[in-house]
């Protein structure tokens, strides 16, 4: 086993349906002595088999790795253009283009495993993103599926240069305004009112319940009710964030507090420490990993509350605003960047709670082992 290669399997299959798709687009008429070439897949299956190939004689370092992510993007770049001009030929098509996955899978597998050079991690997921617009692209194109349906990242990175001032605009009124002022209020009334009802046993007998109310009311039954209080403006939008987040903000907080053992209290008693205190150096730090917690799931939740919400009652702005919108006028492309703005702007957000969970945190087990 100590001389099988990495990635074999990979390396074989690669070769394999490289090389049935290379025959497939080859043709010779024996009859009339007569050769057809189609040459951009047979580009793309040679690329691959070069991959394969080099793949096989070379060992696993950065240099060569990069020679193989070279001639695999070479080789999409070909069937890609293939794809473009005409897909009649659709079984070998596919033989090439599962010949191209495994590739890519080669590629990202050795990139996993350099150790002669530190590979981030946002470079194998960037490579892996990348792969998955790929085939994206590459499936509607010869499917020839109509951009009603599901338009090409292609399609939907030019609607996103050619509307930015328009989605910027969303991006403020619903993100800036809407999700920031209401995440903030939400987050931070929930964690005020566990601190204050963890001191009290009847406000933990007599409120809680009536708090848990707040994350069993429908969105889309508060979200008008909240357009007619406060108007079509982000006040009502953020309102009803506040109502989502406001439960499990202040549920994850309470059972922090609640987390210090009888040991760590006696300790901070033994010291003459006051209730304020023993809150700020034992109790409120060991409560983060679970405030945190409930921060990075409610990031998701405000976004979708904000962009729901936008749905019942929103000015001529908003990243929900655009979507109803444009959908009802068939503009597919714009719907699916007014997406691509929130998808970026939720995983910023919880990329940046992240960040500030691992230096907040830096003492719990958890982030020390990662």
């Amino acid at each position: 086993m100590k001389h099988y290669k990495s990635g074999a399997l990979l390396i074989v299959f690669t070769l394999v349906f490289a090389l049935l798709g290379l025959t497939q687009f080859i043709h010779i008429d024996f009859t009339a002595a007569n050769l057809t070439i189609d040459y951009m897949p047979c580009i793309a299956s040679l690329c691959l088999i070069v991959v394969a190939g080099w793949s096989c004689f070379t060992a696993v370092r950065f240099k060569h790795v990069l020679i193989i992510q070279a001639l695999t993007l070479l080789a999409s770049y070909f069937l890609l253009k293939s794809a473009e001009h005409e897909a009649s030929n659709i079984v070998p098509f596919w033989l090439i283009t599962i010949s191209l996955i495994l590739s890519a899978n080669l590629c990202l597998k050795y990139f996993v495993e350099q150790t002669d050079v530190a590979v981030a991690q946002l470079i194998i997921a960037a490579l892996f993103g990348f792969w998955c617009l790929y085939l994206w692209q590459l499936i509607v194109t010869v499917l020839q599926v109509p951009q009603v349906l599901l338009p090409t990242p292609v399609a939907i990175g030019h609607a996103l240069i050619s509307n930015t001032l328009m989605l910027w605009g969303d991006f403020v009124q619903t993100v800036i305004k809407s999700v920031i002022i209401g995440y903030l209020l939400g987050n931070g009334l929930g964690i005020l009112s566990a601190i204050i009802i963890e001191r009290s046993s009847f406000l933990r007998r007599g409120f809680l319940p009536l708090a848990n109310l707040t994350s069993t009311v429908p969105l889309v039954g508060v979200a008008p009710i909240a357009v007619m209080w406060f108007g079509f403006d982000w006040p009502s939008k953020a309102a009803v964030i506040v109502l989502v987040t406001y439960f499990p903000a202040l549920v994850s907080a309470l059972a922090g507090l609640q987390s210090t053992n009888k040991l760590e209290q006696e300790l901070m008693h033994s010291y003459a420490a006051s209730y304020w205190l023993t809150l700020k150096m034992l109790r409120l730090p060991a409560a983060m990993p679970f405030i945190f917690n409930a921060l990075k799931v409610n990031s998701a939740l405000a976004l979708i509350t904000a962009i729901v919400a936008e749905y019942f009652g929103s000015p001529t702005m908003g990243l929900g605003f655009r979507i109803s919108v444009e959908a009802a006028r068939m503009h597919m492309p714009i719907v699916w960047s007014a997406i691509v703005v929130a998808s970026v702007a939720g995983s910023l957000l919880y990329a940046l709670l992240v960040y500030l969970e691992r230096r907040v945190t830096f003492w719990h087990p958890a982030i020390r082992k990662a």
